[in-house]
């Protein structure tokens, strides 16, 4: 039998209930417990509310990011702290400094106690502070997917040269990030994809990663057969202005449906004020046909999944992406796109189009809603590949098997 390990884990931001990042940590910290091993996480606001038995040491920030005080101006006592003073003068700069600061503040944290740990276990900070923790234990990090792709389409994505500048100014961690993976003696990802697209973009040799797929909380998403369905409802789990969310899209493919038929989009979240999702949805003229449910309970989203007739991920690329497997796992028929590793997480199971096209959302969308028969069908199909594939016991003992390769080879 070999020995429990003593993990580290790393994370900045980890929202549990808002972005794969902050479910991996969450449900990932609890597997590696349930296992035998000792887990500290380390991280950021807002507290990700770990639920297993993993100790949570929650470092002070700035916290600037945070939606109900965004871009708070600091008092002058907090900037007599070297690391927020350099934080806000980046802010003000439009950069976001949240992962390269967050590095200087775990290293003096730990200083002088980085020995406690077997490994640290970074989640995509990829801070030069990994750099510093190195020389005295063994670290590793996941990356969810090359944000590269993602700054790649926020400059596309608008004409405007002001808001190209302000996208490359806002990305510019990115420098950081590639420089601190490739020091790196192992890095592990969420996907085949993107293990390949990382190499890619970072420069990184594809045998320097470990491509583990993380799993779905089966526990919080599951079917509920006492709420009835609704005919021609729709839901999809993103609300983000971002361009890589692909929003934007299947906004256009529902103008084009409600011409011919009645549907109903639920959109679970909330756009951002006045920005370019919110006025689309006045341009198009669709608000009586959506709601955009603001933020919600765990209950609450479960019962929306069971109302829907069709789930809908239109995203333009993903690392993994958990909303297909969340609604495979509420026994929901999924329409998804091939961006990225979507069609790892579908397998056959859901009904596939090309990123960014419209037309193919509309096409797919009635297709569905006019054949129960298929709709059922793949229900079932992703609701069986749920359970036989994306599990977070498999996730940690990967997970914990890399954690020893990496161990062996540092030591």
């Amino acid at each position: 039998m070999q020995s429990p390990l003593k993990i580290g884990l790393l994370s900045y931001r980890s929202n549990p209930h808002c972005g794969g990042q902050g479910v991996y940590i969450r449900h990932l910290s609890r597997a590696l417990c349930d296992l035998g091993h000792q887990v500290e996480v380390i991280a950021g606001p807002p507290d990700p509310q770990l639920n297993g038995h993993a100790r949570l040491t929650m470092l002070k920030t700035l916290d600037l990011y945070n939606p109900d005080d965004l871009f708070r101006t600091p008092k002058l006592s907090e900037l007599t702290d070297m690391i927020n003073l350099v934080e806000w003068l980046d802010v003000c700069a439009m950069g976001y400094p949240e992962p390269w600061t967050f590095g200087m503040r775990v290293v003096r944290h730990l200083k002088g106690t980085e020995s406690q740990y077997d490994i640290i276990h970074d989640n995509q900070s990829l801070s030069y502070g990994l750099l510093s923790l190195m020389k005295k234990v063994p670290v590793t990090a996941t990356i969810h997917h090359p944000i590269t792709v993602d700054r790649r389409l926020a400059v596309s994505s608008t004409r405007s040269f002001y808001k190209k500048f302000k996208a490359l100014r806002w990305y510019s961690f990115i420098r950081m990030q590639k420089k601190v993976a490739r020091q790196l003696p192992k890095i592990l990802t969420v996907s085949e994809v993107s293990k390949q697209d990382i190499s890619k973009e970072f420069a990184i040799p594809q045998n320097r990663f470990s491509a583990i797929p993380i799993g779905i909380d089966t526990a919080s998403f599951h079917p509920l057969e006492t709420v009835k369905k609704i005919a021609g409802r729709i839901i999809v789990t993103n609300s983000a202005d971002t361009p890589l969310k692909g929003l934007y899209h299947l906004l256009h493919a529902i103008k084009n449906i409600v011409r011919k038929r009645s549907v109903f989009l639920v959109i679970i979240g909330a756009p951002k004020k006045n920005g370019g999702i919110e006025r689309l949805v006045r341009r198009l003229d669709l608000g009586r046909h959506i709601e955009f449910t603001g933020r919600i309970g765990q209950e609450r989203f479960i019962r929306e999944y069971a109302k829907a007739s069709i789930a809908v991920v239109p995203s333009l690329y993903e690392g993994f992406g958990l909303p297909v497997g969340e609604a495979m796992a509420c026994r929901i028929p999924v329409i998804c796109t091939t961006g990225g590793a979507l069609p790892e997480v579908a397998g056959d199971a859901a009904k596939l189009v090309p990123p960014g096209d419209s037309g193919a959302l509309e096409k797919a969308i009635l297709e569905l809603l006019d054949d129960p028969s298929q709709r059922e069908k793949l229900a079932q199909k992703g609701y069986e590949r749920v359970l036989s594939h994306f599990t977070w016991e498999a996730t940690a003992q990967k997970t914990v098997q890399a954690y020893r390769e990496i161990i062996h080879d540092y030591h």
